[in-house]
C-alpha cells in the first residue's frame, strides 16, 4: 500500500491581547505562507487563559489532520503553553514563543505548566519588554525546556516597537519546516534520487 504524500507542517499564528493588527509582524508572517491559520479568539480583549487555550484546540480540530508549527505572541504564548499541557498529543510539533506576557500580571502562574512541553520550542524575549522582564522570560524558558534568545532593548516585539516584517521569525519557521521534512525523508535515497550520478 502506497504511503500518503508528505505534507509540510502548517503555520499556526497565536496572537495576544487585542489580536495582531495589519502592521504587526504576526500578520506579515501569516501572509508568507498560503496554508497558515490564525487562532481567532471570541473576545481578544478578555485574557481568559482556559478559554483561549481551548480555542487553540478547536482551531486545530477544525483545520483537519496534519502537523503544525505554532508561533505565539504575548498572552498568546500563555494560552499556547496551557494548550500543550492540556493536550500532550497536540499536532503542534514545534513552537516559537515571542515576548510572552508575565503570568503574574494576570494571576495565572499556577495555571501554566512548570515543566517541559514535550516538543522543541524557542522563546524570544527582550531586555526592556514592559510585559515581562528578561529574567522572568529566561525562567519560563527553562521551565518549558525552550531555547532562549534575548534580542536586547527592543520593547514588546510588536508593531509599536517597530516590528512589522520580522525576518527572524520567518527563518525560524522555514528551518522548522525543513527539519520536519528531513525527519520524514527515508533513510536511503530512492533510485530516482541517485539516477543523476549514472
Amino acid at each position: 500500500m502506497a504511503s500518503s504524500p508528505y505534507r509540510a507542517p502548517r503555520l499556526l499564528i497565536v496572537p495576544g491581547l487585542r489580536d495582531s493588527g495589519p502592521t504587526h509582524w504576526q500578520t506579515w508572517l501569516q501572509q508568507q505562507y498560503r496554508d497558515a491559520r490564525r487562532v481567532v479568539q471570541r473576545d481578544f480583549s478578555n485574557p481568559d487563559l482556559l478559554r483561549w487555550a481551548e480555542r487553540i484546540h478547536s482551531t486545530l480540530d477544525h483545520a483537519g489532520e496534519g502537523e503544525w508549527i505554532a508561533v505565539a505572541h504575548s498572552f498568546g504564548c500563555l494560552a499556547l503553553a496551557r494548550h500543550l499541557a492540556d493536550h500532550p498529543d497536540s499536532p503542534i510539533r514545534q513552537v516559537l514563543f515571542v515576548a510572552p506576557a508575565e503570568p503574574d500580571k494576570f494571576g495565572l502562574a499556577e495555571l501554566l505548566p512548570h515543566h517541559g512541553l514535550g516538543r522543541p520550542s524557542t522563546l524570544i524575549a527582550s531586555q526592556n519588554d514592559p510585559w515581562m522582564s528578561a529574567s522572568s522570560a529566561l525562567r519560563w524558558a527553562h521551565r518549558w525546556g525552550s531555547n532562549f534568545s534575548n534580542l536586547g532593548p527592543v520593547g514588546h516585539i510588536n508593531s509599536e516597537a517597530g516590528f512589522g516584517p520580522f525576518p527572524l521569525a520567518k527563518r525560524w519557521v522555514d528551518a522548522a519546516r525543513e527539519r520536519a521534512a528531513r525527519e520524514h525523508r527515508p533513510a536511503h535515497a530512492s533510485f530516482q534520487e541517485w539516477s543523476f550520478a549514472i
